[in-house]
């Protein structure tokens, strides 16, 4: 028993830190029966991978003290009391006028720190501390409306890649974790963010040229198709994140937001990449999106697509929905 008043805890060794992990045996998968140990052990497994997808971006926490089915915290700011260690960058957000001192990953031990504090996904920015207002990474978000099934979006993942390839532009697909599909372009950080907005804009509604009939980028969800694909450019508006690669979703399946080949399209099934399975795919694979940093690309086509869209009169969306 442990002494009165102190939960039970486990160590486990995250690069050189050792990281005490309290309540091990708390189950966050209650449909599955993953606990918190599990968690951590999942991130050690995958430990190249998701310290890559982090690296150095402000990260907000999404965490869930007791479990997938309870409470759900976001956390942007870094917790009094948390290692010395641990990397940060100082955010403002001008919307409240307030600043946060964010976790930047910068090794696996500061990922295995946030599992202890209950994290499950991890929601990066698009930039790096180094220079927070430049993003030097565009994400195509294939949004399926309540109607659309997988098979659209793995056919609206063919027209981008597509449009990528003649744009000469090299894309890393991974699942979402949940119904949709991410695509991440590393691009040149000379860039704000009002313009990689603009440019992802101008490359959904080329996406959408080529497939009316499957994809859509109206901006007001209840104005939208909804058996189509929407195309979310507003992911790369300033302080919007979605889940890393190799982030655990917190869903009672717990699914993975996984790294795929273009090869995979056709068949991958979002539902197989779970908490379980992810761990020998990556042993087997290694990381698919390993190569993703070296080399970045520009966005001046994709700006010039923008201002030929505004002379023709194409609306500028607000940038929150």
């Amino acid at each position: 028993m442990p002494p009165k008043g102190k939960s039970p805890s486990t160590e486990v060794t995250a690069g050189d830190r050792t990281i005490r992990i309290s309540n091990p045996d708390r189950i966050y998968f209650p449909a599955r029966g993953e606990t918190k140990l599990d968690l951590a052990n999942y991130y050690l497994s995958v430990g190249d991978g998701i310290v890559r997808a982090l690296r150095d971006r402000p990260t907000m926490l999404h965490r869930y003290p007791t479990g997938v089915t309870g409470e759900k915290v976001h956390q942007k700011r870094l917790p009094k009391g948390a290692p010395d260690w641990l990397e940060t960058v100082n955010i403002h957000f001008p919307r409240w006028n307030r600043t946060a001192d964010e976790l930047c990953v910068t090794e696996i031990g500061s990922v295995i720190w946030a599992v202890q504090m209950s994290t499950v996904e991890f929601h990066p920015w698009n930039s790096r501390r180094f220079d927070v207002e430049r993003p030097d990474e565009w994400r195509i978000d294939l949004d399926p409306m309540p109607e659309a099934g997988f098979d659209r979006v793995r056919r609206t993942a063919h027209v981008a890649h597509e449009v990528l390839d003649e744009l000469g532009i090299t894309g890393y697909p991974k699942t979402s974790g949940g119904s949709g599909l991410h695509i991440y372009v590393r691009i040149e950080p000379e860039w704000g963010f009002s313009d990689v907005r603009r440019a992802a804009l101008a490359f959904a509604r080329e996406v959408e040229r080529r497939a009316p009939q499957d994809v859509t980028t109206t901006w007001w969800r209840k104005d939208r198709d909804p058996a189509k694909v929407f195309v979310d450019y507003n992911q790369n508006a300033r302080d919007h994140t979605i889940a890393a690669a190799y982030s655990v979703r917190g869903n009672a399946e717990a699914t993975v937001s996984t790294p795929i080949d273009w090869s995979e399209l056709d068949d991958v099934d979002p539902r197989d990449c779970t908490i379980a399975t992810v761990p020998a795919r990556f042993a087997e694979r290694g990381d698919l999106h390993s190569t993703i940093d070296d080399q970045a690309f520009g966005l001046d086509q994709l700006l010039e697509w923008a201002n030929r869209d505004a002379r023709e009169g194409a609306d500028d969306p607000p940038e929150d929905d």
